[in-house]
């Protein structure tokens, strides 16, 4: 017989294990919490087994057999790191795993234990799936993936072996949005795409000085004025097959005229969407945003080189077009290296996997409006979708109006309504035995 465990319970406990991943290698406890997730899984019928991609960078994998072998897997993956936290910062110290007024508060609430929790509960329910589930926990999410998801994809794609689509965190979580004639609609959005993460180190070499003197070959000025061209750059939209979806779908939901004719026009329709609109504002473009600076050692001396980093996000089937004109508006004396690159993701946004994300939505919300989404920034879904992966964000929860859950990643106190997560793992529990 199956067992009754409470997710809340599952998540407070995977939150007191402090996994913070400060970068560069500098982690703690992504082994202490791979072992109780392979534990657990193995107590309740499910071997597990972990994999270091170094010492205690620990990763977790299992495989649950379905019921028709003739059907290809599917992936089902979460990362067991979290941010830094400051204690001082919180209203709770951020690794207790404390309910407080129908939450549970600590750093993973939502990013993402919570769905670690989720699977694991579905798990302990008596799962029985049709097609073969690939259960993967991994470490290093929350800084580039080399310990975790992208080093598993290299060294073992054999753990992968027969998946050909993937769910993880950032989708399926309820948005009230105001509706034209006065109706609260609830929004589920999926993510089907991500734009890609370019990081950029932009170098300018002039002729070193002294600072009281004229000089035409001031590597600061140099590169002060790239950046002012970079930053003031007006990127052009472009309506990728999830965003134009999402505008078309949202829009007809909200009872929202949606005119997608001109640039300016899906702006305007964007700002119709009024709250919807803040899920697809940074998508309708790629961006370029400068964010660090490094140059000189001492006040009159002018340095020879000067160095600055760009944030760029492009969207699908968009970056040689960026570069281009990247490149254009670097100007004379200005060269440009990756610091990171990974490329967007793209899933199809009609397919039998999104049916079937949206159908298990309806079954516990069924005034639910499912619609395809995409996301600004990036997860692991980066490295799985190498393998031919259609990756999806489908992490369910239902979430009290007003709650601002978009601020709950990486953010002080950072929780997440316990009634939400027991409605999440009802939703993943039905997609994983009905998909």
């Amino acid at each position: 017989m199956a067992d009754v465990v409470d997710v809340v319970q599952l998540c407070a406990d995977l939150i007191r294990f402090d996994t913070t991943n400060r970068g560069g290698g500098d982690s703690e406890g992504e082994r202490e919490a791979a072992e109780y997730v392979a534990e657990f899984l193995g107590r309740h019928g499910v071997p597990a087994k972990i994999v270091e991609s170094a010492p205690r960078r620990a990763n977790v994998i299992a495989r649950i057999p379905g019921s028709d072998p003739a059907l290809p897997a599917l992936l089902v993956q979460g990362h067991l790191d979290v941010v830094p936290a400051d204690a001082a910062d919180w209203s709770v110290p951020p690794f207790s795993g404390e309910v407080r007024d129908g939450f549970l508060w600590g750093r993973g609430a939502v990013d993402m234990k919570d769905f670690c929790a989720m699977v694991l509960s579905a798990v302990a329910s008596g799962l029985r799936p049709r097609r073969d589930l690939v259960l993967a926990f991994v470490a290093d999410e929350e800084d580039n993936g080399d310990f975790g998801a992208h080093w598993l994809v290299e060294r073992h794609p054999e753990l992968f072996e027969g998946c050909v689509a993937a769910i993880s965190e950032s989708g399926g979580y309820s948005y009230h949005v105001p509706a034209a004639d006065g109706r609260t609609v609830r929004l589920y959005p999926v993510g089907t795409a991500e734009r890609g993460t370019a990081h950029i180190k932009l170098t300018t070499r002039g002729r070193a000085g002294h600072g009281s003197r004229p000089n035409d070959e001031n590597a600061v000025t140099m590169l002060a004025d790239a950046l002012h061209r970079i930053a003031g750059h007006r990127w052009p939209v472009r309506l990728t097959p999830t965003v134009r979806a999402f505008l078309d779908r949202t829009g007809a939901a909200l009872g929202v005229p949606v005119d997608l004719s001109s640039g300016d026009a899906v702006d305007a329709t964007v700002a119709r969407l009024g709250p919807a609109g803040s899920l697809v504002l940074p998508t309708v473009r790629n961006s370029t945003t400068p964010t660090m600076l490094s140059a000189g050692y001492k006040v009159n001396v002018i340095p020879s080189t000067a160095t600055a980093q760009v944030d760029v996000r492009v969207l699908p089937d968009a970056e040689d077009e960026l570069l281009e004109v990247l490149d254009s508006l670097l100007g004379p004396g200005v060269t440009r290296e990756f610091v990171a690159h990974q490329p967007p993701v793209q899933a199809p946004v009609d397919s039998p996997w999104f049916d079937a994300m949206a159908a298990a939505l309806r079954g516990e919300d069924p005034d639910a409006v499912v619609v395809p989404y995409c996301m600004g920034g990036g997860t692991d879904a980066k490295a799985f979708s190498k393998l031919g992966m259609a990756c999806y964000g489908f992490a369910p929860l239902s979430l009290p109006e007003g709650f601002p859950y978009r601020a709950m990643a990486h953010g002080v106190d950072e929780r997440v309504p316990v009634e939400g997560l027991r409605f999440g793992t009802r939703v993943l529990k039905r997609f994983l035995t009905e998909c």
